[in-house]
């Protein structure tokens, strides 16, 4: 049976129900559908689709992922657009400008993925604020030699991670 095939299936059979279960996750219709729409998404981006004795546990666990990173995008956007407030009008980005510039910083938290918060937020010290190793190491009150290897491997996860994409 093709993955399509199968998913299309697991689509007829438990879109209703993970309609719901979404819904009741976000308190809202539209955002539950768009959220059903990227897990089935998520399912068909698959080289296949394991046999499944529970449906409905494996559809809730590609929901949850997909839940959770639209949660962390929310986080993002909220986090950015408090800052934005903070500009003063003559700097302020276009519409366009910040779409954009949304769109870099979620796609920095996706590649950061996985790594600890110091070694991201030396990263970001670093290619956001422009700190030099020596402020990261007093901003993040660790050491030199810390700081490079933090780079280091905040960099290599980056430079891997866009390799495999």
């Amino acid at each position: 049976m093709s993955t399509a095939h199968s998913i299309a299936e697991l689509y007829v059979d438990h879109h209703r129900w993970l309609h719901a279960w979404l819904r009741k996750k976000l308190g809202c219709s539209h955002r539950a559908a768009d959220l059903l729409h990227d897990t089935y998404l998520r399912l068909l981006n698959r080289e296949e689709v394991p046999q499944l004795e529970e449906p409905r546990a494996f559809l809730v666990t590609v929901a949850q992922r997909v839940l959770s990173n639209h949660w962390r995008h929310e986080r993002i956007e909220r986090a950015f657009m408090e800052t934005l407030a903070q500009w003063p009008a003559a700097v302020a980005p276009s519409a366009e400008e910040k779409a954009c510039l949304l769109e870099t910083l979620i796609e920095i938290d996706r590649l950061l993925d996985g790594l600890p918060t110091v070694v991201k937020r030396a990263f970001l010290h670093a290619q956001l604020d422009g700190m030099s190793h020596g402020e990261i190491a007093a901003a993040l009150n660790i050491s030199l030699s810390s700081v490079k290897r933090y780079l280091i491997k905040a960099g290599a996860q980056c430079y891997f991670a866009l390799e495999m994409d």
